[in-house]
């Protein structure tokens, strides 16, 4: 069963570590995205040299294709897609709500159509609960409603009581030891209802708990306002997972207000955007300033592209030619990078140094990109 014990402290920052039945993983941790079971451009054996201990996928796409049962018959997802370490499932919540025009919502549940074949689908709590549990992940997510940002204070209301009913449902259908469940925080930008449902979804005493709905198109400081007063509310015990985000300052905002696990997109689907990231900012391989540039992405760094000798100019004639190679080692790239501002923000923290860490990384970053 998942445990997690607190190490060290500076300010409301946490240093710790996550115990699963997998693997004990050090936080703060960033998990990479398998949406579909796969890092993108990434075996699993590359994903874990960058540094990755966890990683993510979704329940909504690997339920729809291959199936949750098929998964199962293969021996779950771990065996599927032959990553050994912990894994936590999304229960599809933000993509069945992000469908829009093709869903419905009831009391019961969702009911959607894949955009891609067309096909009715339902999903509630009781069938995302299956559904994850059938995959196999360490950790689950509750089945909850996650209002668009920014929304009314009657529809983010009315979406946080639903989600603590429909948790209540989840909570039911749970009732394993295999996996553990945790409970999202609603509530959008209102910092009352914030409150209101994070003092609720706590009385549900889960192995641990989530801040969602903070990267739904809400103005950026939404989140900068009420993360620091609603992430050291959450138990001292438990994780605390800000799902979705997100940049590198975010994630230092994230650590800074105590959250231990973080998720997005961001680097993956910006390496394959040709956007890498260094310790001065992104980097725009396209530019015709890198055509001849003799230099790595950036020096010491170990990922497969800079401690493999490529240099900027053939990055950037690899993407250019939009060949199948770049997507790998940006890829490679991006999560190195962000498994290392982890690692670099943990020590800090272990050192009593978050402060000096925190203004240093955004001194770098202000001074952007040295020729």
């Amino acid at each position: 069963m998942l445990r997690y014990e607190l190490q060290a402290r500076d300010g409301s920052a946490r240093a710790g570590v996550l115990h699963t039945q997998r693997g004990s993983i050090p936080t703060p941790t960033f998990m990479p995205v398998g949406t579909r079971g796969s890092v993108k451009a990434l075996t699993p054996e590359q994903v874990a040299a960058t540094g990755a201990g966890i990683v993510l996928g979704n329940a909504y796409h690997l339920a729809l294709r291959p199936g949750a049962e098929l998964v199962a018959r293969l021996g779950g997802l771990h065996a599927m897609c032959r990553w050994s370490g912990p894994m936590l499932t999304d229960s599809g919540g933000f993509q069945v709500f992000s469908l829009a025009s093709l869903r419905q919502v009831s009391e019961q549940g969702v009911e959607f159509r894949d955009p891609r074949s067309g096909d009715k689908h339902l999903l509630s709590p009781e069938i995302s609960m299956q559904q994850q549990q059938l995959l196999g992940a360490d950790i689950i997510m509750a089945f909850d409603e996650c209002p668009e940002g920014p929304c009314g204070r009657d529809r983010a209301r009315d979406a946080m009581e639903r989600s603590l009913r429909w948790l209540g449902r989840c909570v039911e259908a749970w009732r394993s030891d295999a996996c553990a469940l945790f409970g999202i925080v609603q509530g959008a930008g209102y910092a009352d209802l914030r409150q209101e449902s994070l003092d609720r979804t706590v009385a549900f005493d889960l192995p641990g708990y989530a801040l969602g709905g903070f990267s739904v198109g809400e103005p950026k400081q939404v989140m900068e306002g009420l993360l620091p007063g609603l992430a050291p509310r959450l138990p001292e015990d438990r994780p605390r997972y800000l799902m979705g985000v997100g940049k590198p300052e975010d994630l230092l905002l994230g650590v800074q207000s105590g959250i231990d696990m973080f998720d997005c997109v961001m680097p993956t689907r910006n390496a394959r955007n040709a956007s890498l990231f260094t310790r001065w900012g992104s980097l725009r391989i396209r530019n015709a300033r890198h055509r001849e540039d003799p230099r790595p992405l950036e020096a010491g760094c170990p990922c497969l592209a800079c401690a493999g000798g490529f240099s900027r100019a053939f990055l950037r004639h690899l993407c250019l030619e939009k060949e199948i190679l770049f997507l790998t080692l940006a890829t490679h790239h991006n999560l190195t990078y962000y498994q290392g501002l982890m690692r670099v923000l943990r020590a800090a923290i272990v050192a009593g140094e978050l402060s000096a860490c925190a203004s240093r990384l955004q001194a770098e970053w202000a001074a952007g990109l040295p020729d």
